[in-house]
């Protein structure tokens, strides 16, 4: 409580407190009361205006404390007991917890008693057998030789006097030697009596006279508490576990059977797998590690003169001696050629399910310029790659995932509305039809005559972008330079199931020739080709165009051979096979697009609803870009595009036969003069006979008369022959 005070000189708050002395003067006076009293008495006490007193601390001698100790808070009071004894009961529980479940370990009570009494037992049964052991053999044999050197002696004649005397002799001596290694025997079997029963005495007696003492004194509850102290002997001496145990029952140790891997077991399985000799032993460069997936990785030497490609090339065998899979085996080399970097997955590799793709959580587009992301590999260390200036070929058996793994490069490129999309659905299907509302030219019918046309503007257009970078002074493509130019924005064709357009019998060969002048020549004008096909042998790509795609990926193949046909010839027998790709690894494949091996990566997996969704962004980004495809041009676009005079000539022409025409369909014919009039509207002047020359006729068509309109009869254009004039004139068609 506060209270203002009326004076001049009084200009502050002062704090109020119940003062005791008032409380205690009245007892009965109520709360308000005793506040304004007390309030009274600290008021009447303040002076303003005089310095406020120095405070004065007083000396505190140490030395007048007295001796008792410093008591916690917590003792003061009986909730810090309480405290205090809830945290001991908690602490005691967790304890008897833990000791429960340590009694399943090799730290339990029971098995410390099991180890103490065989240390135990193993220090009373001592060692002084051996030397019993051997001198009870060297009793045997002394007492063999003799036995023999006696009955030579009896049977030696005595006519032979020398000879009788050196054999009795030796049996004398031999009998001497016989009786010293027999008494020595019995002395150390005496001697080997006497200290285990000294030992067992030791070990044996106390608590055989626990059991007994207190039984005798306390019956079966004194039996049970020397029992207990017997055991609380044995758990004492064997609380020590073996560290260097040895399970000699079992010779063979792999990892399938949940070893841990090791230095000697790599030994033994590269000698296995014939890798290296009986007599010969790796290097470890870096110690076998289990990583947090659960798999052990290794890095080592061979001997000298073995390179890495023979372990590369024997990781069935490798597999096999380990006891996993093939596919769990990843051998690679490492900086040399004798270096190898091996890893073992615990499981098969790209059987679990996949993760969300990462286009997944982009917030705006993506850059194809940049590296694109393809997957993980075995390690789970994600994989990108770079596909400026690169073309590519995705291959594998049906069902292997090519489509969901194309999808990892389609979509990258969708999300990015600098991009042109040109694709080509050989499979006829719905795996390209998401893509279609953003593609400027699209064929999904699997017509191979539409392809051969669809290559054709291909190469036009290829070729006008070398007219511009020529112009330009330029030698390729460059990002700077398409942001500049749009028409030399990045172009993708993509082409699926390319088995179905190069094996058509009568355009297969004009496409092969075509795809093959395209890949050649376009990535230096920003066009990126990329196909995807089941088997790429050369009767389905020639090895002519085969080998200019510079991307390789090798989905799961059935044959080794049809493995080399996409990763190139001796990839199988250098150790990259897709053939080891298992099954239930859908999406898997070898990758070999920048670095000097190939790379088993599995393809970030979209699924349809995902396709749509990421599709959809793509639509968005591109209308907010305006980068949309503006749908087919009609010819008459077309012509006035060209900048030509008789070009404009013929556009305008062609608008009079669709203004003429009914239905949405163009008009079959029109008298020259109506021609003459849309010509002269448009601001050209065209006489009849230059009209006549630009659309070539037939005598018999250019005679002929038709009736119009108004009645009159005259001669006239008819339609196919303006269409016919433009492709024949510009090599354009509607």
């Amino acid at each position: 409580m506060t209270e203002q005070t009326t004076g001049s000189e009084l200009g502050h708050l002062a704090t109020v407190t119940v003062l005791p002395t008032a409380r205690a003067a009245d007892p009965d006076a109520d709360t308000e009361t005793l506040v304004l009293d007390s309030a009274r008495q600290v008021l009447a006490d303040v002076h303003p205006g005089e310095p406020a007193a120095a405070t004065v601390v007083e000396k505190v001698d140490l030395d007048e404390w007295d001796d008792r100790p410093l008591i916690p808070a917590w003792m003061r009071t009986p909730e810090g007991w309480a405290a205090w004894s809830g945290r001991i009961y908690r602490a005691r529980k967790r304890a008897a917890r833990r000791w429960v479940r340590r009694q399943r370990t090799d730290r339990g009570h029971v098995a410390q008693f099991r180890r103490g009494a065989r240390r135990l037992h193993d220090w009373v049964v001592g060692l002084e057998g051996v030397q019993v052991q051997s001198l009870h053999h060297a009793a045997q044999i002394a007492a063999r030789e003799a036995r023999a050197a006696n009955r030579t002696a009896r049977f030696t004649p005595r006519v032979m006097p020398v000879k009788h005397k050196a054999a009795a002799k030796n049996a004398l001596v031999a009998t001497q030697l016989a009786e010293a290694a027999t008494s020595a025997y019995r002395k150390a079997r005496m001697e080997r009596r006497r200290a285990r029963q000294m030992r067992a005495a030791v070990v044996y007696g106390p608590p055989a006279a626990a059991v007994t003492a207190g039984y005798a004194t306390s019956g079966p509850l004194g039996a049970a508490a020397g029992v207990l102290a017997t055991f609380a002997g044995g758990a004492f001496a064997g609380r020590h576990p073996i560290s260097e145990e040895q399970d000699w029952s079992a010779d063979w140790r792999s990892l399938g059977d949940g070893d841990a891997m090791s230095a000697p077991m790599l030994d033994s399985v590269f000698r296995a797998a014939k890798v290296i000799g009986q007599e010969e032993t790796l290097r470890i460069v870096q110690m076998p590690m289990l990583d947090a997936r659960g798999a052990w990785s290794a890095v080592v030497d061979l001997p000298p003169g073995i390179p890495a490609k023979k372990a590369m090339t024997s990781v069935d065998q490798l597999a096999s001696a380990f006891g996993v899979e093939s596919a769990q085996v990843s051998v690679t080399k490492r900086g040399r050629s004798g270096r190898i970097e091996l890893y073992v997955t615990r499981d098969l590799p790209f059987t679990e399910l996949p993760g969300p793709g990462p286009l997944l959580a982009l917030d705006g587009p993506t850059n194809f310029w940049g590296r694109i992301s393809i997957g993980p590999d075995v390690r789970g260390v994600h994989v990108s790659i770079s596909v400026v200036e690169r073309s590519g070929l995705i291959g594998g058996e049906p069902g292997a995932g090519k489509s969901a793994s194309g999808n990892t490069i389609l979509l990258a490129a969708a999300l990015d509305p600098r991009v042109i999309l040109h694709l080509a659905d050989g499979k006829g299907g719905g795996d390209l039809e998401p893509f279609e509302p953003l593609c400027e030219a699209f064929e999904g019918l699997a017509d191979p005559e539409a392809f051969d046309a669809m290559l054709d503007a291909e190469i036009t257009d290829m070729q006008r972008r070398y007219a511009l970078l020529k112009k330009l002074g330029k030698r390729k493509v460059t990002e700077a330079l398409a942001a500049q130019y749009p028409e030399l924005r990045q172009k993708l064709l993509w082409v699926d199931e390319l088995m179905l357009y190069t094996t058509d019998d009568d355009h297969g060969r004009k496409i092969t020739r075509k795809l093959r002048n395209l890949v050649s020549r376009g990535r230096a004008a920003g066009i990126i080709t990329f196909c995807a096909t089941q088997k790429p042998g050369s009767d389905v790509v020639d090895t002519s165009l085969r080998d200019l795609l510079s991307i390789r990926w090798a989905l799961r193949c059935t044959t080794p051979e049809a493995s080399d046909t996409i990763l190139g010839r001796g990839a199988a027998a250098a150790g990259y096979s897709a053939k080891s790709i298992e099954a239930e690894m859908r999406g898997a494949g070898f990758l070999w697009s920048e670095g000097q091996t190939p790379v088993l990566v599995r393809a970030d997996y979209y699924d349809d609803d995902q396709v749509n969704e990421l599709t959809a962004r793509a639509y968005k980004l591109r209308a907010a870009a305006g980068t949309l495809p503006a749908g087919p041009r009609t010819l008459a676009d077309q012509l006035r595009d060209l900048e030509d005079d008789d070009a404009r000539v013929l556009a305008v022409v062609l608008d009079a036969f669709e203004t003429e025409g009914s239905n949405g369909d163009p008009a079959d014919w029109l008298p020259g003069a109506v021609l003459l009039d849309a010509l002269a509207a448009a601001g050209l002047t065209v006489t009849a006979e230059k009209l006549g020359a630009l659309i070539p006729r037939p005598d018999d068509e250019r005679k002929a008369r038709r009736a119009w309109r108004d009645g009159s009869r005259a001669s006239g254009y008819l339609h196919v022959r303006v269409v016919q004039a433009a492709a024949d004139r510009y090599g354009l068609s509607a």
